[in-house]
């Protein structure tokens, strides 16, 4: 079984810098630590039994020892899978050893992989499976989010593909349209939202009314996010309206608060809505009633950016699905960051707080999208069973797309247009789909298919 499992996952990085040591580097500024200043999740890792690799390890090579952590990785999902945990817990120390998230590409991510098999091990143990909830942040904690959102706007394309794509849909379907509503499912701090008004407000003819419905987690980050847009938005003489919302799309019981009272009064009013999916924590948290809403307010537009990562099937299959993922996009940051100390730095904020949560949801806790009930598979295929049908993002949004990818110095990236969506890869792997969709003629029955379901 296992020999099977090898020959799907991904290859290990053979470009990773030789220089590159497992060695850990010493605590960054936000890792906790502990009484006697090791970090933390060394000390959970001693409870664990841990032992010591290292010396055997000095003497690898960078290729074999990424082949080595790969095969111990897939051993212990394996051991996870077959609820075999002791097994899995011993073979723990031997990866935290070998992996290093300061390391190259393949210790990086075998080091937030291994933190990830280790929570699942520990939570086996004490029979303790939760759902993911959207929850809201500590101030100090969504800083840090906030500052690796922006680290990873500079040294990947893949938050800006998402922005530049979206932004380019939205505008043509919105030309010659003076009043304009724009709903974001989760906000966070609004960066895609500047792009958007900037090219509004170099029109001839600017909007009369803009205004901008965000849903997130925390009603004092949502506002935070207004009052930057909304002075945005002055210093471009735009007439701007913004509307928090705290709470889950899936959870609003009626169109009417999405569209506000306003809307009532402007009958004229073109509204789209924008999602931008992730697995930092559950945004829907009712995919059905998410589409039910959708189809009762049939917007002009959805614009929505998807994560080629499937979430269905069983634990090994998942945890095979996202190595493969994770791989190719620490490779891609290891590409993006350069070897000074700042950049190096960026990409490691970007990877503890972004990438390793999201790894960590996956593995340890199921993922956004193991919440027990129906949830959707694929949006696309589940807005046209609702009564919308894809409009093609060639022309303008393909071609903003190649020209973001031809500012990066970096070959790797790659940009597909694969019927009427975009899809972003990392050299053969797609990471990121973006597709867009407007009501079509004739409705279609409402309730979603089934989709994955927690195991």
């Amino acid at each position: 079984m296992l020999q099977g499992v090898l020959s799907r996952a991904p290859a290990p990085a053979t470009d990773a810098p030789a220089a590159m040591k497992a060695k850990r580097a010493p605590a960054s500024p936000d890792e906790e630590e502990d009484g006697e200043g090791r970090p933390a999740r060394g000390k959970r890792q001693q409870l664990l039994g841990l032992g010591s690799a290292a010396a055997a390890a000095a003497e690898e090579g960078p290729e074999t020892r990424g082949l080595r952590l790969l095969s111990l990785l897939l051993r212990c999902a394996e051991a996870v899978a077959m609820d075999q945990l002791t097994e899995a817990r011993e073979l723990l120390p031997e990866i935290a050893e070998l992996a290093s998230p300061f390391g190259s590409s393949p210790e990086r991510v075998a080091a937030y992989f291994g933190d990830a098999l280790c929570a699942r091990v520990l939570s086996s143990y004490l029979g303790a499976y939760s759902p993911l909830a959207l929850r809201p942040l500590a101030a100090a904690q969504s800083r840090r989010v906030a500052g690796a959102f922006q680290a990873y706007n500079a040294l990947s394309p893949l938050v800006k593909f998402s922005h530049f794509t979206a932004n380019q849909a939205i505008l043509q379907a919105l030309d010659g349209e003076d009043r304009l509503h724009v709903i974001d499912l989760d906000i966070m701090q609004g960066l895609q939202w500047p792009g958007l008004f900037h090219i509004l407000a170099s029109r001839p003819r600017k909007p009369r009314s803009l205004r901008v419905t965000g849903l997130g987690a925390s009603l004092d980050v949502l506002e935070a996010t207004g009052r930057r847009l909304a002075d945005f938005a002055a210093s471009l003489g735009l007439p701007f309206e913004f509307q928090p919302i705290e709470g889950k799309i899936g959870h609003v019981a009626d169109a009417a608060a999405l569209l506000g009272p306003r809307h009532r009064q402007q009958q004229d009013e073109a509204t789209v809505v924008h999602w931008m999916h992730h697995c930092l924590y559950d945004v829907t948290g009712s995919d059905v009633g998410t589409v039910r809403l959708l189809r009762s307010l049939r917007p002009k537009l959805i614009t929505i950016v998807e994560q080629d990562l499937g979430h269905s099937g069983d634990f090994l299959g998942r945890f095979v699905e996202a190595l493969h993922y994770y791989s190719a996009l620490f490779d891609a940051l290891g590409d993006g960051a350069g070897a000074a100390a700042a950049e190096s730095a960026e990409r490691h904020a970007v990877e503890r707080q972004l990438l390793g949560a999201e790894i960590r949801n996956i593995v340890a806790v199921g993922g956004p999208k193991r919440t027990g009930e129906v949830r959707v598979e694929r949006w696309g295929d589940e807005l046209r069973r609702a009564g919308f049908r894809p409009v093609s993002l060639a022309g303008s949004p393909a071609a903003q797309a190649r020209l973001l990818l031809g500012m990066y110095p970096w070959k790797g990236y790659t940009l597909v247009e694969d019927a009427a969506c975009l899809k972003l890869g990392w050299k053969d792997l797609s990471l990121l789909t973006a597709s867009a969709w407007e009501p079509a003629a004739a409705a279609a029955a409402p309730t979603p298919r089934r989709g994955s379901q927690e195991m």
